[in-house]
């Protein structure tokens, strides 16, 4: 990849809120990210629309589906069925696997006791596995997503107390 393109993305990022941005061209990929912005072991991804593209190229077409009125209510109930304690969200979008590969134990069981930096979970995201890790120390007592489900950012996966 070109350096006046790597250039180029270094200011997109400084000149955005963006946490991080992630190109692929072929076989190369650069990977940006802000150090020390983000709490989370893995800083979210977000995609942005650079200045000189219509963001009209980048929005997704138009369900059609009709739209759920009971999702705010079942969001809602949601909420009120989590355990208290801290929540371990999802620093990103993808694939939520609880175990290294297939036939390995999980990374963490409900009642295990967890440490900070300890890895609870993997979620993949464009081919790649970012290990995602315990905020806080304590015991898990709650899973709230199964292996191989996707989750969207900031989604509740844990509950640590």
């Amino acid at each position: 990849m070109d350096i006046r393109k790597i250039k180029k993305l270094i200011e997109l990022l400084e000149e955005s809120s963006l946490t991080e941005i992630e190109i692929m061209e072929g076989e190369e990929s650069v990977r940006l990210s802000r150090v020390g912005q983000m709490h989370t072991a893995n800083p979210p991804m977000h995609m942005g629309v650079p200045s000189n593209v219509q963001a009209a190229a980048w929005t997704a077409p138009p369900s059609s589906a009709p739209a759920d009125s009971a999702t705010p209510a079942a969001a809602e109930e949601d909420t009120e069925s989590v355990p208290e304690g801290e929540l371990v969200r999802a620093p990103m979008v993808g694939t939520f696997y609880d175990s290294p590969s297939p036939d390995a134990e999980p990374f963490v069981s409900l009642g295990q006791q967890v440490s900070q930096g300890q890895v609870v979970c993997i979620i993949e995201a464009m081919k790649m596995f970012n290990q995602i890790e315990a905020e806080v120390s304590g015991s898990v007592v709650a899973i709230l997503v199964e292996n191989g489900q996707p989750v969207e950012f900031d989604q509740p996966l844990f509950v640590v107390r």
